[in-house]
């Protein structure tokens, strides 16, 4: 995959916004950013779409927009939901006929092999991300979706696809491949394919510049923790490794996910329990992880119970944390050699007890966490390690909209 121009400016004249476009099932999230100085000049949130009480969430960023703006009421579907997105930019004088805009970016979750880059989007390429909606029922159609919205409404402004599997497609096939008969996996496109890659990419990246070096340098172990975790093992600033699957439900302990398990679980509950494929499916995405270990997925609420003494809380807690762990051991082993291991998302930004148990016991990794460093709370890099830690531990917020906006300002700026 190829690195993203970061470089900061627009040439005089030029359009110089990008509009980022994360559709899902019932609700898209939006912002609008100026690459002349990657700065935000709004951003929104329209959920519950096609439900009787949908709502709408509009923050201007820059001059005097004032604070957000709210309302209720029904939006039927992610043509007016974006329609409705549109208008409240224009009312702040960012509408989406504005000649400043130079193209909109949309966040795609599954792009196969095929693509590994971002891509303008034709009818070719949208047929093909309809194509491998069999391998992400639940986030392809509602990119797409969102993706023939956009393009209804500026026809003539590039449409462009950065995909969360791309940074990843540079796994080896060793990596990549499943242990199981390749004419079945090839016939269905079943291998790893990984997520969250705009966040492993930006993450790995800033993660260099933070240890003063280029990212081709640099081995980093990336845990991006969020309701959905991942980790990723980045060599020279290409991954090599990754956590999620063919979907994300492999990996780590997650929000509402299992993570890795026994496939043959599956069969048990089938044979045993009677669960049809479609019980086991919402049982494994949606009523697992740590929500079905203690009933929370919030790893505050989780601390809150540990600290009052709460078993299953406290259970909940450790089994993640176990999950890190064993992660962060192995991808040392694939790697050879760690520069850092770098926290982000919701909880590996924000949990200092996650991120402080998580690096413990592993001091003959070259690794150890400095308390009043991870004590801190910021919203830049930074460093949680003692000088005299042999690898660097550090919390690099990710910024999955920026890379978006970045790549596909990249690819349009010519």
């Amino acid at each position: 995959m190829t690195t993203p121009n970061t470089t900061e400016g627009t040439a005089a004249g030029k359009p110089g916004r990008v509009l980022v476009l994360n559709s899902g099932s019932s609700s898209v999230k939006y912002q609008l950013l100026d690459m002349s100085d990657r700065s935000r000049l709004a951003a929104g949130l329209v959920e519950r779409i096609g439900e009787e009480t949908s709502r709408l969430v509009h923050t201007p960023l820059t001059g005097d927009g004032g604070g957000p703006r709210e309302r209720e009421g029904r939006i039927a579907d992610h043509d007016e939901a974006l329609k409705a997105a549109a208008a409240e930019l224009a009312a702040d004088g960012l509408g989406l006929d504005s000649p400043e805009l130079a193209a909109i970016g949309h966040r795609v979750v599954h792009g196969g092999l095929r693509f590994t880059e971002p891509t303008v989007i034709t009818d070719d390429v949208l047929k093909e991300i309809e194509r491998l909606v069999p391998v992400a029922p639940l986030h392809n159609p509602a990119n797409i979706t969102g993706i023939r919205t956009a393009m209804a409404l500026r026809p003539d402004l590039p449409q462009v696809a950065v995909f969360d599997t791309a940074f990843h497609t540079t796994m080896p096939e060793h990596a990549a491949r499943y242990a199981i008969d390749v004419e079945t996996a090839d016939a269905h496109r079943i291998r790893r394919y990984g997520f969250h890659g705009t966040s492993h990419a930006y993450v790995s990246r800033k993660a260099a510049a933070l240890l003063g070096k280029e990212p081709q340098d640099v081995n980093v172990i990336v845990l991006h923790l969020g309701n959905g975790a991942s980790a990723s093992a980045v060599a020279g600033g290409r991954c090599v490794e990754t956590s999620m699957g063919l979907t994300p439900l492999e990996g780590l302990v997650m929000g509402t996910r299992s993570g890795d398990i026994d496939p043959a679980v599956t069969f048990h509950l089938k044979r045993v329990a009677g669960m049809s494929a479609d019980e086991i499916d919402v049982l494994l995405n949606k009523r697992s992880g740590l929500v079905g270990l203690c009933g929370d997925n919030d790893m505050r609420e989780i601390r809150r119970r540990i600290d009052e003494g709460d078993e299953r809380a406290a259970l909940a807690f450790d089994i993640y944390v176990h999950r890190l762990k064993k992660y962060i051991g192995a991808y040392t082993a694939v790697l050879g050699r760690v520069d850092a291991v770098v926290f982000t998302a919701g909880v590996g930004e924000n949990s200092a007890p996650v991120r402080e148990a998580a690096i413990a016991g592993l001091e003959e990794l070259g690794l150890a966490v400095d308390a009043d460093l991870n004590a801190v709370r910021s919203a830049v890099p930074r460093l949680i390690s003692p000088d005299y830690a042999r690898v660097a531990v550090a919390v690099v917020p990710t910024d999955e909209e920026l890379e978006i906006a970045t790549q596909t300002f990249a690819l349009v700026d010519n």
